[in-house]
């Protein structure tokens, strides 16, 4: 099997969304820079691909763009390139595909800027490095249990075989795991997808339909930020889970 003899050496932060449901808060700082646990929510991000020897990771922008920049700006682990999207807003897929070139041609890590997480027993993205194969994956995504997750309200995504093989929520009433805003992505599926925007999803499900949609369950606690009291509760359940 072909698995990754080293942890996958770039990243791409999504930081370029509009932030409305985290209003009025966003109305003069962009939702990444928001402080969760005295800690802007990219460097949550930021600090885990450090953690696990990332050294080089794109930042996309659009809103309040500059202060983004300005913020990472002086980081030199890992080392930071922007993809700038003041011009037109690519959504998840199409922000990811305007960054491979400097992604590289292996596979590389993707963190979603609005949540986080707080460590367990080791490093998650090193679980999912751990985790990857050539042979059968293009896509490994970082799952919380549903039970478990911060600041989420819905009925889960995905299911996932013993195998750690996923398969979408569908028309089921609840599915046990969410999709925490972590996964590797192999840069060979962009090789047929559209110009402009589109979202990752339609990867997804690419893989679904192939097999190669796979899955690594997390281990610690997983926060999802999505609207200004989530704050408080992220901050409240981080100080119980370390005390």
């Amino acid at each position: 099997m072909n698995s990754l003899t080293s942890i996958p050496d770039h990243a791409i932060v999504l930081a370029a969304g509009l932030g409305k449901r985290m209003r009025p808060l966003t109305n003069s700082t962009p939702k990444p820079l928001l402080q969760v646990a005295n800690k802007a929510l990219l460097d949550h991000g930021l600090d885990a691909l450090a953690a696990a020897g990332v050294t080089k990771s794109v930042v996309n922008v659009h809103y309040l763009a500059e202060q983004i920049k300005t913020h990472v700006a002086d980081r030199r682990v890992p080392k930071i390139t922007i993809s700038d999207e003041r011009d037109l807003l690519l959504d998840s897929g199409g922000g990811v595909k305007n960054a491979l070139k400097e992604l590289g041609t292996s596979p590389f890590f993707l963190l979603n800027a609005d949540s986080f997480w707080i460590e367990g027993h080791g490093l998650n993205l090193v679980k999912m490095s751990n985790e990857w194969t050539d042979d059968n994956i293009d896509i490994l995504l970082l799952l919380s249990p549903l039970e478990k997750a911060v600041g989420f309200s819905g009925k889960g995504d995905f299911f996932m075989n013993q195998t750690g093989q996923l398969t979408r929520r569908g028309e089921k009433d609840v599915a046990p795991f969410i999709y925490a805003g972590a996964a590797i992505l192999s840069p060979k599926i962009f090789e047929n997808t559209p110009d402009g925007a589109f979202s990752l999803n339609r990867l997804f499900d690419e893989a679904i339909e192939k097999g190669r949609l796979f899955g690594t369950q997390m281990d610690g606690l997983w926060l999802h930020v999505g609207a200004p009291p989530s704050i408080a509760e992220a901050e409240q359940a981080i100080s119980k889970y370390l005390s």
